[in-house]
């Protein structure tokens, strides 16, 4: 735009140079140019002059057009139809270009005839036209050109720099701002194409934003979830660690095992392999998780002896505290993965708030076998119940009574619940008691 500014401004000041040398070159270049009409009326005066020489007077009642002077042979006026401010001469009106003739008789010249008129004076107007005609084209030129400009700065211009400053915010990850633009203007259409890609970079970047905290998630969700295995291996290894060491201690001979040590000795290790295996499914989720399903646990259900639940509590019971009621025989479909995470899950926040004996019974309803587990601890606020399964909620009085807890072990199971088309819920009785709703087959 400023280039367009320079050129408007250059382009006005060379039609005011060209209209003053025009100006200036015209008005002394002036050739005679007196009409035909101006000579017959100079001849017919010149005539009458000669004619009554004695009785100039009578020229005045002839009725000629325009101004004239007599003047003698010394420049004395003898006859004049006009006032003359100026001595007038016949060099002077040679100079000024008035009509002239000398005026005869037998002796000769007496004196000279003097059209007070050069005869230019259609030639004057024509030149003052033509330079007003140049100065006004010249003006409507210049107001053309500062309004295409006005035109260029509203409709080109500033959509561009509109654009421009778009592109920096978008650069900048600012992607709140809207691209406000007329779509009358002659980017209205394109300027909405670039509105519109301003949101689907805002939604790419908000997915972005959601992929990275499903990640974060996903290794905190897991990271969470090594701990219930690793807590029992880690029981399972000092339990033993403890038998061989009493037994060596008291042993003057060779160590012998009973059938009952060695049975619970294997059991322990047996406790040791299931949790390994947990582990193992865990970091594997960790690492074949793709971008397309980052931060969702796959669920594969498929149907299973409702006697497996009894299996997964035990093998989840380190601390041999589940008390199991009578167990319908029916099928259910589930993931006995994910149901080891659930089941593990809720036992180890018994564990780690209550440390009280579990009960456990099941009961048929509608297509679905609920499970309830309940602990005899403190239970849950009622105004905290709904809030418990939500991720990171941890309970206010355990908030800050330093237990190791990140509030994810109850978000996570009823996650893989509604994952195998069931749900989980919660209520505070004597103790909190979390239901299961497991589907049917």
């Amino acid at each position: 735009m400023k280039s367009y500014i320079r050129i408007t401004v250059l382009t006005a000041v060379i039609f005011l140079v060209s209209i003053i040398l025009f100006a200036v070159l015209t008005s002394k270049t002036v050739t005679q140019d007196t009409s035909r009409q101006t000579i017959t009326a100079l001849n017919d005066i010149a005539r009458t002059a000669e004619t009554h020489r004695t009785e100039l007077d009578t020229l005045g009642n002839m009725g000629y057009d325009g101004s004239f002077v007599i003047l003698d042979m010394t420049d004395n006026v003898l006859y004049s139809n006009a006032p003359v401010n100026d001595k007038l001469t016949v060099e002077t009106a040679i100079q000024k270009r008035y009509p002239y003739q000398y005026l005869k008789d037998d002796s000769g010249i007496w004196g000279c005839v003097i059209m007070i008129d050069d005869g230019l004076d259609g030639y004057r107007m024509l030149r003052l036209r033509f330079i007003a005609g140049m100065s006004i084209g010249s003006l409507l030129i210049l107001l053309g050109m500062i309004g295409f400009g006005i035109y260029l700065n509203g409709n080109i211009i500033t959509p561009f720099r509109k654009m421009q400053d778009f592109a920096g915010k978008v650069a900048e990850g600012r992607f709140d701002e809207p691209l406000a633009m007329d779509r009358d203007n002659l980017f209205g259409a394109f300027s909405e194409s670039f509105d519109i890609m301003r949101e689907e970079l805002s939604a790419s970047k908000q997915r972005e934003l959601e992929l990275q905290k499903k990640e974060r998630e996903l290794v905190a969700s897991l990271s969470h979830d090594l701990k219930t295995p690793v807590t029992g291996i880690k029981l399972a290894a000092e339990l033993l660690q403890m038998r061989f060491s009493v037994k060596a201690e008291n042993a003057d001979m060779d160590i012998v095992f009973s059938r009952d040590e060695i049975n619970s000795m294997n059991e322990g290790v047996d406790g040791i392999l299931q949790r390994s295996e947990q582990i193992n499914a865990l970091v594997s989720d960790l690492f074949t998780s793709t971008l397309d399903d980052l931060g969702e646990f796959k669920v594969n259900c498929r149907d299973e002896n409702s006697g497996v639940l009894a299996e997964i509590v035990k093998s989840c019971d380190d601390k041999h505290y589940a008390v199991i009621g009578e167990l319908p025989q029916v099928i259910v479909s589930i993931d006995r993965k994910r149901m080891a995470q659930v089941i593990g899950n809720i036992i180890s926040n018994s564990y780690k708030y209550a440390d009280t004996p579990i009960n456990i019974v099941f009961s048929l309803s509608d297509g679905f076998l609920e499970m309830r587990i309940q602990d005899h601890g403190q239970g849950v606020p009622s105004d905290e119940i709904e809030l418990i399964t939500n991720k990171f909620y941890r309970g206010k009085a355990w908030a800050d009574s330093g237990t190791d807890g990140n509030g994810l072990g109850l978000y996570i199971a009823k996650m893989l619940m509604k994952k195998m088309n069931g749900d989980l819920t919660a209520e505070s009785d004597g103790g909190l008691a979390i239901t299961l709703i497991i589907p049917l087959s």
